[in-house]
């Protein structure tokens, strides 16, 4: 069955689309609203899913508009900005090194923000915000460090990989020594934003995000022919005309921004950047960064979790950091096995 066909625009214009792809953004889409939707239904007072439709048009009682848009949309958006922001993080990552490994998770960016943020609580005893500043800040100095230590007349996959580790490594080290340092109050803090979670996420952590997700995606979009002819070599897009060191950097620092800020909002969340690409470029079955499939994959599988962790447990609740570890871990397991039958490890 062809999936790609060429539509030509009035301007005379010619585009190739590829249908399965544009099918899975779009199916991916209507699964991570539909689980939005779910999640604000959850809880002690749980509402239909009609009721919660009805109410974000305007349309309910007073006590459900104050659940609703109050108490529970608010944590659904973060959840939904910080799931899509870390899938498209990760594809920007993955294609960029040509490694599936090369995500965020690896390369120490996560650990990097979470040295910013425990800089703040230990040695400042900083409030939230200033708590997400802090680990928007270390995300980009660990950003910054790997790029300049994988610098050697361009940065190159596997060179990014190997800097990333060593600086995860060590940013570890780091983040062990400052717990160490903490009192008992500051490292029970500490310890609970390690792990990941959208509790208590309210409207002052939407705003950021939204804006800084709007700001940077139609950027990562218009680089994104670019980023596939990239995966073919750098001779090849030098040939084509990519100035590959300029687009290199400008999606670097998207990604970093974008995994940054999503771990300033919700905590070091982990295995959604390493996943959401690699499951949506399964289903789409389509070459290139495949981004927008990434992003709304990522959107999808932190909400979904999100719900786990909350209705999966009974009455104890995990926070989304430990569902994520553990399902990304499986799948992790399951690629591996998958991988060695197959014969390529």
């Amino acid at each position: 069955m062809k999936t790609n066909r060429a539509v030509r625009t009035p301007g005379g214009l010619s585009v190739r689309l590829d249908v399965r792809a544009l099918t899975v953004v779009v199916l991916l889409l209507l699964a991570a609203l539909t689980a939005g939707v779910v999640l604000i239904g959850t809880g002690d007072f749980p509402i239909s899913a009609a009721d919660v439709l009805r109410t974000l048009a305007g349309e309910g009682d007073a006590g459900q508009e104050f659940i609703v848009t109050e108490l529970r949309l608010p944590r659904v958006l973060v959840g939904l900005l910080v799931g899509a922001s870390l899938g498209l993080g990760g594809a920007l990552f993955q294609s960029i090194s040509r490694n599936p490994l090369g995500s965020p998770d690896v390369l120490g960016l996560g650990q990097g923000a979470t040295a910013g943020a425990l800089t703040v609580i230990v040695l400042f005893g900083g409030t939230a915000n200033q708590v997400a500043l802090g680990a928007l800040a270390g995300g980009l100095v660990t950003g910054t460090a790997i790029y300049l230590l994988a610098w050697k007349r361009g940065v190159h996959g596997y060179r990014l990989v190997l800097v990333g580790i060593g600086v995860s490594a060590i940013v570890t080290a780091v983040n062990g020594y400052l717990l160490t340092k903490s009192d008992i109050v500051d490292a029970a803090r500490a310890v609970v934003w390690m792990t990941g979670s959208l509790d208590g996420r309210d409207w002052d952590q939407v705003w950021p995000l939204l804006a800084l997700s709007a700001a940077l995606l139609p950027l990562v979009l218009a680089n994104s022919r670019a980023l596939g002819m990239m995966e073919m070599g750098d001779d090849v897009s030098y040939a084509l005309g990519v100035r590959v060191e300029r687009v290199r950097l400008l999606l670097m620092l998207s990604a970093v921004l974008l995994t940054a800020s999503a771990t300033a909002a919700a905590g070091p969340v982990s295995f959604v950047a390493l996943t959401a690409p690699q499951l949506a470029r399964r289903l789409t079955r389509s070459p290139g960064p495949n981004l927008a499939a990434s992003l709304c994959m990522g959107a999808a599988l932190l909400v979904t979790a999100d719900w786990v962790s909350q209705r999966a447990f009974g009455a104890e609740q995990l926070p989304v950091g430990v569902v994520t570890g553990v399902l990304g871990g499986v799948y992790l397991l399951w690629l591996l096995v998958t991988e060695r039958r197959a014969g390529r490890i």
